[in-house]
């Protein structure tokens, strides 16, 4: 009985560990990107909306998450990074959908979009190369052990990734899949 109550009690702590895990949630990233999230621009036809976005659980000790949305298949030798967002503040858990563009003021107050690799601020979605190969899209979050970055817009996505990775406790990712074929 013993044995059963240890087994019972050690299934128990488990579950109650992993229902506390940081996670992020999506509404609208659904295993394939969509014609919202797809770039308007580079010969691609979408309407370049970043996805709704939601968190629960983050560590002990957040004082603020940043957002990236990366490509490691894209073919430049480094991938690309599509959105940078940083200096959320620890209270936010969630991104309306859109919020990657900066014209509309739906990220949360005091929150920076720097430059993606297209040269633009805020989200920059999914437009690969016409070679028909599947492109990765990896979005995360970053819970941050320093309340702000003290980096600006005009920061490159490398340079403000190595600040990311230096303050971050926790992380956690949703991906998507994209691929654009000859026409």
């Amino acid at each position: 009985m013993k044995k059963l109550f240890f087994v019972f009690s050690v299934l128990l702590l488990t579950f109650q560990l992993s229902a506390q895990n940081f996670t992020l949630k999506s509404n609208d990233v659904k295993g394939q990107a969509q014609m919202q999230q797809i770039f308007n621009n580079f010969g691609c036809k979408g309407e370049n909306k970043s996805p709704q976005l939601s968190w629960v659980n983050p560590p002990q000790g957040t004082l603020s998450f940043a957002i990236t949305m990366y490509d490691p298949d894209a073919p430049s030798g480094s991938g690309w990074w599509q959105w940078v967002m940083f200096n959320i503040p620890a209270n936010v858990m969630e991104l309306v959908q859109n919020a990657g563009n900066p014209e509309l003021n739906l990220a949360p107050k005091g929150c920076i979009q720097s430059l993606n690799d297209y040269g633009d601020y805020g989200y920059g979605g999914p437009c690969p190369p016409e070679t028909g190969r599947i492109h990765e899209y990896i979005i995360t979050i970053y819970a941050l052990n320093v309340p702000k970055l003290d980096l600006t817009k005009e920061t490159n996505p490398a340079m403000v990734g190595f600040y990311i990775n230096a303050h971050t406790i926790q992380k956690a990712s949703v991906v998507m899949y994209y691929q654009r074929n000859k026409k």
